[in-house]
């Protein structure tokens, strides 16, 4: 404990250029630490360290970071004291048994992705003691690699640890994003953060990436949005059911963010018309599987998962 007490991270890796890790890499870099940006498409890369990343939107910055690096295992080199993971959670398992060759005592890994039971995977690999688990507050868009869009920042961002004897490492990582600029607050009830933010993404982002719609556009088909409003419904019934505390006002505060969230296209879709896979199983495949554990039927959730999974090898 005293170790942890201790812990002053200087150096950070963030595993994924895309739009989120690209904003967590630049806010850190201009906290004054060292950051490596990895990720193994070089293109998204190439401007990180030249020109340095453009943020523009909510906030607005130019940032440069350390360096560059398109193999994971090269971290292994420059030991950075925190790893954040911002890549696709389908890619978990192949990065947390990279990660675990080079891992070593206090050293932290955080999952800051979309999807419900990201942290476990990593968990699975390194133990518990050395993850923990984030929620972010902002939309994002990648214009080109290293610029971005940010149509809204509202923090404060969330994390926590998974085992309580890293409580003081993950104070100290909260404390860090914060000098950056993406204020982040250290909580007790992450659970409920990430199911919170899981209801929504696993209710917009399948249903736009099957008809193509944006936020707004599926917000606004009256015969689009009976789908959300159930899948919204299934989901709180599934997490009620598994004691996730979401709020006696959850309902009508997610229909009235989803309702604003402008004409702006969510991963999921981005990543069918790119011919990637997606992101469902750790969305709706998650309500599906606590579904069972509780004993719930998840109509809803189990067809928009079959039309996406139909999608993805098109």
């Amino acid at each position: 404990m005293k170790k942890q007490a201790g812990f002053v991270p200087r150096s950070f890796a963030v595993v994924g250029a895309g739009c989120v890790g690209s904003i967590v890499a630049a806010f850190l870099a201009k906290a004054g630490y060292e950051v490596t940006l990895c990720d193994v498409i070089p293109d998204l890369l190439k401007n990180a360290t030249d020109r340095g990343i453009i943020i523009e939107g909510a906030e607005n910055l130019q940032q440069k970071v350390t360096r560059t690096i398109t193999n994971i295992d090269d971290l292994a080199i420059h030991k950075p004291d925190v790893v954040f993971i911002m890549v696709k959670a389908n890619a978990l398992p192949l990065i947390s048994s990279a990660i675990k060759e080079f891992h070593r005592e206090g050293m932290y890994v955080v999952s800051w992705q979309n999807g419900i039971d990201t942290e476990l995977v990593l968990a699975d690999a390194l133990g518990k003691k050395a993850v923990m688990r984030a929620v972010v507050n902002y939309g994002c868009g990648l214009v080109e690699p290293g610029h971005v869009t940010m149509p809204f920042h509202h923090p404060p961002h969330f994390i926590q640890e998974l085992d309580p004897a890293s409580k003081e490492a993950t104070i100290a990582i909260a404390a860090a994003l914060s000098r950056g600029g993406l204020t982040t607050e250290r909580v007790d009830d992450i659970a409920s953060k990430v199911w919170y933010k899981g209801i929504l993404n696993s209710c917009m982002n399948p249903v736009c990436a099957i008809t193509g719609y944006t936020m707004s556009q599926a917000m606004g088909d009256p015969i689009v949005f009976q789908v959300i409003d159930n899948l919204v419904k299934e989901c709180v019934r599934v997490a009620r059911a598994n004691e996730i505390n979401l709020g006696w006002n959850f309902y009508r505060e997610a229909i009235e963010y989803m309702s604003t969230a402008g004409n702006h296209k969510p991963s999921m879709l981005i990543d069918i018309e790119n011919k990637r896979r997606t992101e469902v199983d750790f969305m709706n495949g998650k309500f599906i599987e606590y579904g069972q554990r509780a004993g719930i039927e998840t109509p809803y959730n189990s067809t928009i998962r079959s039309l996406v999974k139909a999608l993805e090898p098109k």
